[in-house]
């Protein structure tokens, strides 16, 4: 049969007849019940530009007749799917309701969208069904641009609108600046300050805590600037939740005579006992330390970058130098070391992309990839493993201040096998602060989602920041970086921070906190079962730290799921926590996963995820590649039958899924401390295809005290520890298989 006739263009051609007119009025004015008052809406479209994807007879001025609030003129499109019309509003207003006066071509389904910027859209309609004539949709959302977005006609013919109408409210934009206030839990000094100002600040941000013993736990958060320039005498002691940081361009913009210095001590006087050394940085400035050599004694969560050392460094606890002292795994990257640097009681501890003069020391598991001056290749005795490059690297981006005052965010460039420091002269794009929105403790998700749908990017300052709904990023390219360790909260159970499956999103210096209601994640990237190729602009996720248990009884199926292929995680701490006290316990703080990756040709440098209760990481994507793991297993198991995979005693760390053909993982260590049942037993500490595309190098267990037994390393390979060899002996695979 032959499709009916093309609708004429021009007015709607149906008529009814007067009578029949008449008697329809008087019996709605009749039955219809009173209609409640309404506010009065404002129309915002008409006559505002409008374009469209095509239009019949290829006028680029026909998009402007859905806005010219004449029901006689039309836009229509191609006869194709699918097909937009769109109108800019001029400025980002609240938007309640859409109106479409459809001609007889409609579409069959389509959803309304809003964007700040005319490139990236949110849905503020589910898909809908269109229907010939007047269509009325209440709405939510805000938008400078407002399109209807047809996937599918109704008729062989174009999407045919006679009016496209846009109601609302008014201007919601949220004004920026290029110096923002970045709230009060921020320091900003210059070269003026004197050093008695700045010593002032930094010991009065860390003796606050010596006198609190919930301080590890609590709600301080400290960031400390330094405008390029020379400072005097300046010995910062950093404490928990402290960022040190230089605002010039690159690292010897600033620099600092004295110290940052991070030492025990704090620990219930306990001189040896770093281990508990968490949240706290430093970043993009130059030390000239006082006596030659500056002491970073620090574990999880403490990341050093873009740091230039000029003289010594040394990683473990003043005690140490008495030969006591402990310290558990750090990481160091993009930084230049003078000297030399005295690993010292680290038990782990991760390098990437610097230079150092050299290094001495080592206890399981020591990993550096990139690092020009790195000891040779030699696991596991000593305990080096060493790669001459990185695979891929994209350094974190940072806060600067330019020569008019202005403060910027600098987002280095990707880089492939690099090895050496990024800077000076790095590569990459500067972003004005006037394009993000400045969070700050109190601001609402639905405040921090609506600065994302007006295209800015986000910049977090120190606090903490209860999430009743999911934060949103759906844009390319989007920069969501915070200093101080801002903590995010979910409530009722929401995902607190979700990324679409586009390219170059850059997640940077966020800490997560898991809410008293269970979470399904904390974070997530891309979708489940969708694989794009972002080889050339990576989503990438960099100290970023999640808790499962601390300050709050929190609970998390899975802290952090990575769907996008080609992900860059680099440098993340997934922690179910192991003490806090009434936070922690076997059916308090539940995480069943630290990690799941189920993207394709996903990077992990520097991977730290401990104590949850089942597979600590899953990897389902295939070519995924981790350079260095540490880990330690649940301590408060509280019995071999809590704690069973099927007919498995125990889940292993870090599990490679069956169907992966290729997977690599260059140096990872897991550790046993079954305290609350010694008797508690893990068949194998890695669980992976035997294939000869997955490659295991440099692997550990150890049962710490001895305290716990894991039976294998890998699979059925590698024995037991307890070690016969003695206490706290490791058992080491060079190679699987």
């Amino acid at each position: 049969m032959p499709p009916a006739p093309r609708p004429a263009r021009g007015p709607a051609r149906a008529r009814l007849a007067i009578p029949v007119i008449l008697a329809l009025v008087v019996g709605f004015l009749t039955l219809a019940p009173a209609l409640p008052a309404q506010a009065a809406e404002t129309l915002l479209s008409q006559g505002r530009p409008a374009t469209a994807s095509s239009s019949e007879n290829g006028a680029a001025t026909e998009a402007a007749l859905a806005v010219d609030g004449n029901t006689a003129t039309r836009w229509s499109s191609a006869f194709a799917d699918p097909q937009w019309l769109q109108v800019d509003l001029g400025s980002t207003q609240a938007i309640s309701r859409i109106e479409l006066n459809w001609e007889a071509a409609y579409a069959s389904a389509f959803t309304v969208q809003t964007s700040a910027n005319g490139t990236s859209w949110t849905n503020i309609t589910p898909t809908t069904a269109g229907q010939a004539g007047v269509q009325s949709i209440a709405v939510t959302g805000s938008g400078r641009y407002v399109r209807m977005n047809g996937t599918s006609r109704a008729t062989p013919y174009g999407y045919s609108l006679y009016e496209f109408k846009v109601f609302g409210g008014s201007d919601t934009s949220i004004p920026t600046s290029d110096t923002p206030d970045f709230g009060p839990n921020v320091k900003i000094f210059d070269s003026s300050t004197s050093a008695a100002t700045i010593q002032s600040a930094v010991d009065a941000a860390f003796n606050s805590q010596l006198v609190s013993p919930t301080a590890q736990f609590g709600t301080q958060r400290y960031a400390f600037l330094f405008k390029p320039g020379t400072y005097g005498r300046v010995w910062a002691n950093l404490g928990f939740y402290t960022s040190v940081a230089g605002l010039g361009l690159n690292p010897d913009d600033v620099t600092i005579n004295g110290a940052l210095n991070v030492d025990s001590g704090w620990n219930y006087g306990d001189t040896s006992n770093a281990t508990q050394n968490f949240w706290r940085s430093a970043e993009n400035l130059s030390v000239v330390p006082e006596g030659g050599t500056d002491r970073w004694a620090v574990s999880q969560a403490a990341p050093m970058r873009r740091v230039h050392i000029k003289g010594n460094l040394t990683l473990g606890p003043s005690n140490q130098d008495n030969g006591q002292g402990y310290s558990s795994g750090g990481y160091l990257a993009d930084s230049k070391v003078d000297g030399s640097i005295t690993s010292g009681s680290q038990q782990q501890w991760y390098t990437r992309d610097s230079s150092i003069g050299s290094w001495s020391g080592g206890v399981w598991n020591m990993v550096y990839s990139g690092v020009q001056g790195a000891p040779a290749n030699a696991f596991p005795s000593p305990p080096h493993t060493t790669l001459a490059s990185t695979p891929v690297t994209r350094e974190k981006p940072y806060l600067y201040v330019d020569g008019a005052g202005k403060y910027r965010v600098f987002v280095p460039s990707l880089k492939r096998n690099s090895s050496g420091t990024s800077w000076p002269n790095s590569a990459g794009s500067s972003i004005p602060m006037s394009q993000f929105y400045v969070a700050r403790p109190g601001d609402s998700a639905a405040r921090i989602n609506q600065a994302l749908a007006q295209g800015l990017n986000l910049f977090f300052t120190p606090g903490t920041y209860s999430l009743s709904e999911t934060i949103k990023v759906t844009r390319a390219d989007t920069v969501v970086t915070g200093i101080g360790f801002p903590t995010l909260i979910p409530s009722g159970g929401v995902t607190a921070l979700s990324v679409a499956d586009v390219n170059g999103v850059k997640i940077s210096g966020l800490t997560f906190d898991a809410g008293t209601t269970n979470s399904p994640t904390l974070m997530t990237v891309g979708t489940a079962g969708t694989h794009t190729d972002h080889a050339a602009n990576p989503i990438s996720i960099q100290d970023v730290f999640f808790r499962v248990g601390s300050s709050v009884q929190g609970k998390a199926t899975t802290t952090l799921a990575v769907h996008s292929d080609d992900t860059i995680i680099d440098h993340i701490w997934a922690w179910r926590a192991d003490h806090g006290g009434a936070a922690t316990g076997w059916s308090v703080n539940t995480g069943d996963t630290g990690l799941l990756v189920n993207g394709d040709d996903v990077l992990a440098t520097g991977l730290f995820v401990e104590h949850y209760q089942k597979y600590e990481v899953i990897w389902n994507g295939n070519r995924g590649k981790t350079i260095f793991f540490q880990n330690e297993k649940p301590y408060d198991v509280p019995n071999q039958a809590a704690w069973m995979n099927g007919s498995q005693n125990g889940y292993a760390a870090y599990k490679v899924a069956d169907a992966v053909t290729d997977h690599e993982v260059w140096g990872a260590g897991s550790y046993a401390f079954f305290n609350a049942n010694p008797a508690v037993k893990l068949d194998h500490a890695f669980e992976v295809p035997n294939r000869s595309g997955v490659k295991l190098r440099s692997l550990l267990t150890v049962s710490l005290g001895d305290v716990g037994t894991i039976s294998n390393v890998v699979n059925n390979t590698g024995g037991a520890v307890p070690n016969p060899a003695g206490n706290t002996v490791p058992r080491n695979v060079v190679s699987y298989p």
